[in-house]
């Protein structure tokens, strides 16, 4: 068997999911333009097959399996939003020590999107802050390669993981996702104010949009709207529903 024969036999082995021995599916949970008043994406949060949480499926992985599950994921979400006739973009979590080779680990996401015909340009990937990036350069040749095929990309908890500010100084993302440790109460704690009204600054500067998340409170919300931010993902606006798009709440931009 030659490299290419064996790269194949591997991205199908990734698409089936061979050697995982974990069930899990998917909760979905909206994004919500607030100018637009209108669902913005659907975030694919990891549960077990029956609704469990997700730490219950990543608790099980270790440094073998992440890479076969990483990919797994990818093609599951694209089915299951093409399944699910998701008319907006979808926002899938990756790990990007997980990724060997950005041009060969891409081949599966392409692939499921053909397959399922879902628009690669509706694929937003989210990069977990709170995962040790190791090797920035190499996270680097992941977002290009990424945008070559024209998939976006997100930090996701901004501000509560490894990198912070410094990760933005070497590569700038489509989007960064406020943590929600910054979030909870910012109407009325100064110091989170002041941090959140500088990384608007920033990511204005460069372009980024924002995405708060884990907003729980019109107060939360209407502070952040008034500094800027547009988009918002949280209990104030949807709950995640397993393996559904659930609908936004009636009053959530009261």
């Amino acid at each position: 068997m030659d490299s290419r024969d064996f790269t194949e036999l591997s991205c199908r082995n990734c698409i089936d999911g061979a050697g995982l021995d974990i069930d899990f599916s998917f909760a979905f949970q909206p994004i919500v333009d607030c100018l637009k008043r209108e669902i913005f994406s659907h975030e694919a949060l990891v549960r077990g097959p029956a609704n469990e949480p997700a730490n219950t499926v990543l608790d099980r992985l270790n440094d073998q399996t992440r890479y076969r599950f990483d990919q797994s994921c990818r093609v599951r979400v694209v089915r299951m939003a093409a399944q699910l006739q998701c008319p907006v973009n979808v926002n899938i979590n990756f790990y990007p020590n997980a990724v060997y080779k950005p041009e060969l680990c891409i081949r599966t996401t392409l692939a499921a999107a053909d397959q399922y015909g879902f628009p690669t340009g509706r694929i937003i990937f989210e990069v977990t802050e709170g995962e040790e990036i190791t090797d920035h350069a190499h996270l680097l040749a992941i977002i290009q390669e990424y945008r070559k095929h024209g998939f976006r990309t997100a930090i996701d908890d901004f501000g509560a993981g490894y990198a912070g500010l410094n990760l933005l100084s070497e590569f700038q993302p489509d989007f960064i996702k406020l943590d929600m440790k910054l979030i909870r109460g910012i109407d009325s704690n100064r110091p989170r104010q002041a941090i959140v009204k500088g990384i608007v600054q920033v990511c204005s500067e460069l372009s980024i949009g924002i995405i708060a998340e884990g907003v729980e409170t019109s107060e939360e919300y209407h502070w952040l709207k008034d500094a800027g931010i547009f988009l918002f993902q949280g209990y104030h606006f949807a709950r995640p529903g397993f393996e559904i798009l659930p609908e936004i709440r009636s009053d959530a931009f009261l």
